[in-house]
Formats: C-alpha cells, structure tokens, sequence
C-alpha cells in the first residue's frame, strides 16, 4: 500500500506541478507529498533541490514567468514594476538583454540564490505611493499572460522609475524613456500622482513632460500641484551630482 501511495503521489505532483516552475513544502504537502516522502523522491532523483522548502524537478530550465509567481505567492503587493515593466508593456528604450528585472513589494525580502542565479533583479519596497493608494491600483498582469505576475501599467511604472533617479536609474536614460511614453492614460496618471509621496518622481515627471511636450503634461502639473510648492527643489544624487527642478 505504501509503495501505490508513493506512485499515486508522484504521478499527481507530474501531473499538477507545470514543468519549469518550483514548488514549496506546502504545495508538496497539498499533493499528498510529506516532508518524508519529499526526501525519498530527493534520494530517488524525482526531485532536486532549489533552496531551503524549494524544489523542482530534475533537468527542468526554470521559466522566469513561473519564478516570479511563485515570489508573487510570497509577499504582498509583489509586482514587477518601474523600468522593467516599461519595456514589458512597449516602452523600453535600448534595454539590454541581461537588464535586471525592477521588483517591488510591501515587505523586506531577499530574493533567492536560484532566482537571482538565473534571473538577474533588483528588489524594493521603497515605493514613491502613499499607503492610501487603493490595493492593487495599477497593477495588472500582462493581457497575454492572464495569470502572470502582476506588472506595472505604464503610468505607475513611470513613477516607479523617477522615484529611483540618482538610486539605481540613471537621469539621461530615464529622460530618454520618459520621452517615448505618450499615450499614457490622464486620468489614471493624475490619480496615481495624487497618491505620490516623492517630490522628486512627480516633479521629473511634470519637468520633462513640459520640455519635451508631451500631451499629458497639463494633466501632470495640476495632478502634482502639492509638489510644485515652492520655486525650486534640488537634491544630490548617488553619484554625486546635483539634480535641481523648479516649480
């Protein structure tokens, strides 16, 4: 009987695990797989392990896509987001192949040695919102991947990146990649403002959007009025440089 129980175990982990994604100690044990029976399949090579509760099975490639909905599993609020999100959505600008992946979420984590082995990311819960922006506002998975990850959509993914100018994203390029987002939605970009805490992101924002003439641009500065107070605001950067705005 214990022998059927293990083959019936392991033909439902095949089946109902997708090949390339990890798998928990907790899905295991959903699947009829204890603690015990997970060590006989590590033993026997049905398995390998990924880390400390993490696993996959043997001469699989994990696929990103899975990776980052297993992280999702982890932590509220997971997303893809800033620069990363830009270019998944069509406004990327030059973005190098091996670019690492920009991920937000609500609580202090570190990303996996076999996530990040595989899958080059950066990791933050430094977001330029305040706690009174609605859950889940402006986070969607992509329309071609209807249980991804959740992904930025433009107009919070822009913030996103203004918020790390002078941090982690250089100011020409985030100029640069500003510059070919046009059709950005008003309405959902002034409400998204509204909620900013960053002096810095929503002035970028207004700032170049002014120069550069975009469409939205009216629609930025009025959205931003509580950050244009004042007539100029000027930080230094990570690198040393001095990053000044007027109102």
């Amino acid at each position: 009987m214990a022998l059927v129980a293990r083959h019936n175990a392991l033909r439902r982990l095949q089946t109902e695990v997708p090949r390339g994604a990890p798998v928990e100690t907790a899905q295991l044990a959903a699947l009829g797989v204890s603690s015990a029976l997970a060590h006989h399949y590590l033993k026997s090579g049905w398995l390998c392990r990924l880390g400390r509760g993490v696993f996959r099975f043997p001469n699989d490639e994990l696929r990103e896509a899975d990776c980052l909905r297993f992280l999702a599993r982890q932590v509220d609020g997971f997303h893809v987001g800033g620069k990363t999100a830009l270019a998944w959505r069509g406004f990327g600008h030059n973005v190098p192949a091996r670019e690492p992946l920009w991920l937000w979420g609500s609580r202090n984590l570190r990303l996996p040695d076999w996530f990040t082995e595989r899958f080059p990311a950066r990791y933050t819960t430094r977001t330029p919102f305040a706690s009174d922006l609605p859950v889940g506002m402006g986070l969607e998975p992509l329309p071609e991947q209807s249980n991804g990850v959740p992904v930025s959509i433009p107009e919070r993914a822009l913030l996103e990146m203004l918020s790390e100018v002078g941090i982690h994203q250089g100011v020409e390029e985030a100029k640069n990649i500003l510059e070919g987002v046009r059709s950005l939605r008003p309405e959902v970009l002034a409400l998204l403002l509204k909620h900013c805490q960053r002096v810095k992101a929503a002035r970028l924002c207004v700032h170049w959007a002014e120069e550069l003439q975009l469409p939205w641009a009216e629609t930025a500065r009025k959205a931003a009025a509580q950050h244009m107070t004042g007539s100029r605001w000027s930080a230094r950067l990570k690198s040393g440089t001095r990053l000044s705005l007027s109102s």
